[in-house]
């Protein structure tokens, strides 16, 4: 495994500099940009199956151990508040349960009892994306497997040339040798981390939850977002600060539906009522467009 390979760099990597160690790992994540490009056709064909999943109703769930276990919870914790995605959209579990996301549990990567039943729920309307640097996780392998037997579409994220026998969609971000070898918390973890915010994006975008660069589904949870969502109103409606501050208030706190009262000078009910029959997109609701 190219994760687990010596570094062509690390030779004397303990007698260097702090500038030197800078410069060596700067390098390294430059190069990370370069394998994720490289993986651009597997990474959109993975956007594209989650998207019919979770436009058909279906779930997208993330399996992984380790760091990249962790980045999977991470991302799909994120859909909410950025969102308004609802938990059956994209969610995630991670080889060694809750505990794992603040510290290694022994034997948790190897328990493939443990990642077949973390997808006995899983259906053949959902879709499973298996997270392991290495490609060779036990426990990802067997949710992967478990989610087959159930009928839902697979992948495997790695960042090695891996070939899984039984999961013919796989993304290889090919990140090659950790300037400390096997701590894949580095390019790998990086590589990981851009892929997954790809693929969560994407069919956020896709499914109407952004308006041109706005993050119109936004969740007013803390004063920061509330601003924000002020920010989104007031600039799509060309309204003051004052008046967007209102509309957001009237809404109940959506900024999809505060843009729609003002723009189309609707109640609350009707602007929720056009978003419902516009599947949830702005852009279609402001047109007239059902979907």
């Amino acid at each position: 495994m190219l994760t687990e390979s010596l570094h062509p760099e690390s030779r004397g990597l303990d007698t260097r500099s702090v500038g030197e160690i800078f410069d060596l790992m700067s390098a390294d994540n430059r190069a990370v940009l370069e394998a994720v490009e490289a993986a651009r056709e597997s990474i959109c064909r993975a956007i594209e199956d989650a998207y019919i999943t979770i436009r058909a109703g279906g779930t997208l769930l993330y399996a992984g151990a380790g760091t990249s276990g962790r980045l999977g919870v991470l991302d799909a914790s994120e859909m909410y508040p950025t969102f308004s995605a609802p938990p059956t959209m994209i969610q995630a579990v991670i080889a060694g349960g809750t505990d794992a996301l603040t510290m290694p549990i022994e034997g948790a990567e190897d328990n493939v009892v443990a990642g077949s039943d973390a997808v006995k729920s899983i259906t053949s309307l959902d879709m499973v994306l298996g997270i392991t640097a290495s490609g060779t996780a036990p426990y990802v392998l067997s949710a992967l497997k478990e989610a087959k037997k159930q009928g839902a579409k697979i992948w495997l994220l790695t960042c090695n040339n891996y070939i899984c026998d039984f999961c013919p969609n796989s993304i290889n971000v090919v990140t090659g040798p950790e300037l400390i070898a096997g701590s894949t918390r580095l390019k790998a973890g990086t590589a990981t981390k851009i892929v997954l915010n790809l693929i969560s994006t994407a069919v956020m975008i896709k499914l109407g939850r952004v308006y041109d660069g706005y993050m119109v589904d936004v969740i007013p949870s803390n004063e920061k977002l509330k601003k924000r969502a002020i920010k989104i109103v007031s600039e799509l409606t060309n309204c003051t600060t004052e008046c967007a501050s209102e509309l957001i208030a009237a809404s109940g706190g959506n900024p999809k539906t505060a843009i729609l009262m003002e723009l189309k000078k609707l109640t609350k009910g009707e602007a929720a009522s056009a978003l419902e029959n516009s599947g949830g997109s702005l852009r279609a609701a402001l047109s007239g467009v059902k979907v």
